[in-house]
């Protein structure tokens, strides 16, 4: 597939013009941003811009209605969130969040700082689009499913399998030779890829890089695992004894000053591609007072709780195409237990692997009443055949709503689609 017109994915020093102002996409590979990077992207958009973080699926974060983009790049850059002005839209690498914290087959976390050293420090990978992703997958299968262009994921201790366009390659790496492997992969893309934007674009893309790697006969290896259906959410006990609580942002829209009492926590901070946030190494008792401060201020950390399935575009007024407010539609289908459990049940179909173990919230009873949200029905809803208004849209399970076709953010994997059109929603069931 060759694109007519040039990739114009946003960064900071690339900004985009949306109905609401100038926007930033901040680059956090990994989603390794830290207390004192919060608190920077914190400053930043209440002195700045809007006032709020977006956290996108790609564990990045977003600022809107920039009034002074010089400013911006002075303190991004003085935080370290800017290394680089020529490779910063490149950097999109998702790693699993919880890796060597909990469970996995391999620890990911120092793969990523030199993954991204590698990709700064290649000139021809400047030229990579900035849509271009890869992912880190510690073997639980957590990041592998979100269509990375090209990935690694631990296979067993010490060895990866490469993923290309989203899937197993079936070529197999030693852990020290991976990064390398990576970035040889990402020069192929870039010399192959004439128009495309993503490496599945590319016409037999992933048999060429193959090839240009000296893997041209290998046979395709497993299936990739599906997108994770539950992110980490709630309590999250570690392998070491101490806590991580996972905390999910309604919409993925981060108020600076709840940013700023997250950053105050003074732990290592995460950010999810389900636009949530991980704070890993603490003690019960801390785990507990954050529960009880952050909770009140609009963070979730139950895992049952109605926001968690529910995702959206910007909608308007922040996106001139969009027909209507969808942030707000979706905040009052939640509000009004109109976002129904049923289906989310009915697709995890009772199992009880350990991926859904780890990710559900455990231990403290009175952290999860802290947490709770209002219980949302379970009663099952046929999908719309026609145009609904918003306020009687009625939907289960996991769920994207959009202000136009376009469906901007829809999350990978089964999820029904609530799409607004110039006379109400259409809704439709996966």
């Amino acid at each position: 597939m060759t694109r007519s017109n040039a990739d114009s994915c946003p960064g900071v020093l690339r900004l985009h013009e949306a109905a609401d102002g100038p926007l930033a996409r901040v680059r956090v590979p990994g989603g390794q941003l830290g207390a004192a990077g919060l608190q920077a992207l914190a400053e930043a958009a209440a002195e700045l811009g809007d006032g709020a973080l977006e956290l996108t699926s790609r564990g990045n974060i977003q600022l809107r209605g920039i009034r002074d983009a010089a400013a911006l790049t002075e303190r991004l850059g003085a935080a370290g969130l800017l290394p680089s002005a020529t490779h910063e839209r490149v950097r999109n690498i998702v790693a699993s969040p919880l890796s060597g914290l909990a469970g996995g087959v391999a620890d990911v976390r120092e793969l990523v700082p030199a993954l991204d050293a590698g990709l700064r420090g290649a000139l021809e990978l400047a030229a990579l689009p900035g849509r271009v992703l890869f992912t880190l997958d510690d073997g639980r299968g957590d990041v592998s499913g979100l269509g990375a262009d090209i990935g690694l994921h631990a296979v067993e201790p010490g060895v990866f399998a490469m993923l290309l366009a989203g899937a197993d390659s079936g070529i197999r790496v030693a852990a020290g030779d991976a990064v390398g492997l990576v970035l040889a992969a990402a020069r192929a893309f870039a010399e192959i890829r004439g128009g495309g934007w993503r490496l599945a674009e590319v016409p037999d893309g992933a048999a060429r890089v193959r090839e240009l790697l000296g893997f041209a006969g290998t046979a395709a290896g497993p299936v990739v695992p599906d997108p994770a259906e539950q992110p980490p959410i709630g309590w999250l006990p570690q392998d070491d004894g101490l806590v991580a609580l996972g905390a999910g942002v309604r919409l993925g829209v981060l108020p600076a000053r709840t940013a700023l009492f997250v950053a105050a926590v003074e732990r290592d901070v995460l950010v999810t591609p389900w636009r949530g946030l991980v704070l890993p190494g603490l003690d019960e008792w801390t785990a507990e007072q954050v529960v009880r401060v952050l909770a009140p201020m609009g963070l979730i950390f139950d895992a049952e709780s109605p926001w968690v399935r529910v995702s959206s575009c910007a909608g308007a007024p922040g996106c001139a195409k969009s027909h209507t407010d969808v942030r707000a539609d979706a905040t009052a289908a939640v509000e009004s237990g109109r976002v129904l459990d049923a289906a989310r049940q009915g697709d995890r179909g009772g199992a009880d692997t350990a991926d859904e173990r780890a990710s559900a919230p455990q231990g403290r009873a009175d952290v999860a009443a802290a947490a709770a949200t209002a219980p949302a029905s379970t009663t099952d809803t046929p999908a719309a055949t026609g145009p609904v208004p918003a306020e009687e849209v009625e939907a289960s399970g996991r769920q994207h709503w959009s202000g136009c076709e376009r469906r901007c953010g829809h999350p990978r994997g089964p999820a029904t689609d609530i799409v607004a059109g110039p006379d109400g929603y259409r809704v439709t069931e996966p």
